[in-house]
């Protein structure tokens, strides 16, 4: 025993020391102050300076690395097989191996701790904007969705459509609008300016929407990545979404909030109509479950081409439904609930209220 122990000591020495520093880490988590100024001072600033480095390249260096982590571990499992066909000591040979591959994901674990699990235990956008989610009556909820449907019908036949009548803005246009668009929150919300930061494209998208995502912030080079194969309809609102992560804003549902917002004040059609669908979406769904009769009058009250958008986008998401997907909720809503979201998935519909509460 002793023999084993002292050949695997490094692994032992690095599997307690990432344990501790993990078990320290939330602890210290229960301290608004210490999060408070790591997440404002160290880790926010070190990853936009990040972020404005990988701006000199045209690809998400996310999507790059996340193809060597998996190339990686595709390796790792054909070494491990080896390894326990053939050669001595095989079962302590498996050991040495989970334990080293313990040990890396925990290391991953531990750097994500501190450039972004930071930020669940520091102000939020709500705390720090003074917009505070509400409730409302059915009456205010059907208000509110009464003017996005009115901005949207507004806005309908001002952006460009295919031969299907779907929105078909070219996607770095929207891009390069949301992004300038996203600049005139600064007035009103200070603590979000920032210089110029990396959003991409990525390459493969197909995978993002098995796992039904639209788009992904990668904390460990600051990048605001975007699904290029989903309904462009909603890409304005997409990239407003994940600029405010760049700026450390974790909360989705505060995200969502602060999409919408950045995209509505766009000067450019598209990357507008692309807010208001998704505010409208959001509230549509609420007035549905609130009052059936109203939801109905409300979305009787949209253009054709509103429509034929959000159907399009049901169907595009319901062609991609399926076990990844399902088991990519089900990570994320335990990482929800690991970084202090009780409400897991359902958390998105605090967008709501927080429409209620700037509209009203």
């Amino acid at each position: 025993m002793r023999a084993f122990l002292r050949r695997h000591r490094g692994l032992h020495t690095a599997a307690a020391s990432l344990a501790a520093f993990i078990g320290l880490f939330y602890l210290l988590r229960q301290s608004r102050g210490i999060m408070t100024f790591w997440s404002e001072r160290v880790a926010l600033p070190w990853e936009q300076a990040v972020s404005r480095l990988c701006a000199k390249v045209p690809f998400s260096v996310a999507e790059l690395l996340i193809a060597l982590a998996v190339s990686a571990a595709v390796v790792w499992a054909m070494l491990l097989l080896r390894r326990l066909l053939a050669g001595p000591r095989r079962w302590e040979g498996l050991y040495a191996y989970l334990l080293g591959a313990a040990c890396a994901v925990a290391a991953v674990y531990a750097l994500f701790c501190l450039t972004w699990g930071c930020y669940y235990g520091a102000p939020s956008f709500q705390e720090r904007s003074g917009i505070t989610a509400r409730g409302g009556t059915a009456a205010e909820l059907r208000q509110v969705t009464e003017r996005f449907a009115s901005e949207l019908a507004a806005l309908s036949d001002q952006v460009p459509r295919d031969e299907n009548g779907l929105m078909s803005a070219e996607r770095q246009q929207v891009m390069a609008d949301a992004t300038a668009a996203y600049e005139t929150l600064y007035d009103d919300y200070p603590f979000l300016a920032a210089p110029a930061l990396s959003v991409k494209g990525i390459a493969n998208s197909d995978i993002m929407s098995m796992c039904q995502f639209t788009g992904f912030y990668f904390p460990f080079t600051g990048e605001a990545n975007l699904n290029m194969d989903s309904p462009v309809a909603f890409l304005g609102a997409t990239v407003c979404h994940e600029m405010s992560h760049q700026r450390g804003v974790a909360s989705e549902q505060e995200c969502n909030f602060l999409g919408i917002l950045g995209a509505v004040a766009s000067p450019d059609p598209a990357c507008r109509y692309s807010g208001w669908l998704l505010g409208y979406v959001h509230l549509s769904n609420a007035l549905y479950r609130a009052d059936r009769s109203a939801w109905q009058q409300v979305r009787d009250s949209l253009p054709e081409a509103v429509r034929l958008d959000i159907a399009y986008n049901n169907a595009y998401w319901a062609a991609y439904r399926g076990a990844v997907q399902q088991v990519s909720d089900k990570v994320y809503e335990g990482f929800l609930h690991a970084n202090g979201v009780t409400d897991g998935l359902q958390s998105y519909g605090t967008v709501v209220d927080m429409l209620l509460a700037y509209y009203l």
